[in-house]
């Protein structure tokens, strides 16, 4: 008998891997944290699945999301970047990512990490939806307008409303699987 699973993804086996074993799935590492935050700002404008498809191109060029190294990133690693074939090569996002490194280390050195700091707008519990259809689901919250304000003002960029509730979604801050999909009681 076939899984029932989010509509979404239903036809694309690399998209129904992501679903079956990360999306929803509450993240509270500083480093997974930041790679999804990172692929939800080159999502910005274009579809998950564009990303997902390019996911290892992009921890390759990007040293495997280690902000550390992004946040000294120079104009050359730039340049580079931006002639990647195998990465969205969108100037504002490359340089945004480089903004949003060094911002991601200042709220990890206020708050002791970028964990504690996003999971405190949940209270550290997951918001559990109960959608019948996907579709219904919001594209943001006033929770996702607090928050993308919140990181505005700390410097990040691209970080706007649906962004952010992406990112939400993708890392278990909200459980906004279908009420009849298999993964809705197990996230």
């Amino acid at each position: 008998m076939a899984k029932h699973r989010c509509g979404w993804c239903e036809g694309d086996t690399l998209y129904e891997a992501y679903h079956d074993e990360e999306w929803g799935v509450p993240v509270y590492d500083d480093d997974t944290l930041f790679e999804f935050l990172i692929l939800e700002t080159f999502q910005a404008g274009l579809s998950w699945i564009t990303v997902l498809r390019k996911r290892e191109n992009f921890r390759k060029a990007f040293d495997y999301f280690d902000y550390k190294k992004i946040a000294k990133y120079n104009q050359k690693k730039v340049d580079k970047l931006l002639q990647n074939e195998g990465i969205i090569r969108n100037k504002l996002k490359v340089n945004a990512t480089i903004t949003n490194a060094q911002a991601f280390m200042k709220i990890q050195d206020e708050f002791g990490s970028f964990s504690k700091y996003i999971w405190g707008f949940v209270d550290g519990k997951p918001i559990k939806n109960s959608f019948k259809d996907y579709r219904k689901a919001p594209a943001n919250t006033p929770l996702s307008d607090t928050i993308s304000k919140d990181l505005k003002k700390r410097g990040f960029k691209f970080v706007g409303s649906t962004v952010i509730y992406a990112h939400m979604q993708a890392t278990g801050m909200i459980n906004d699987h279908e009420i009849n999909c298999f993964r809705y009681n197990e996230v």
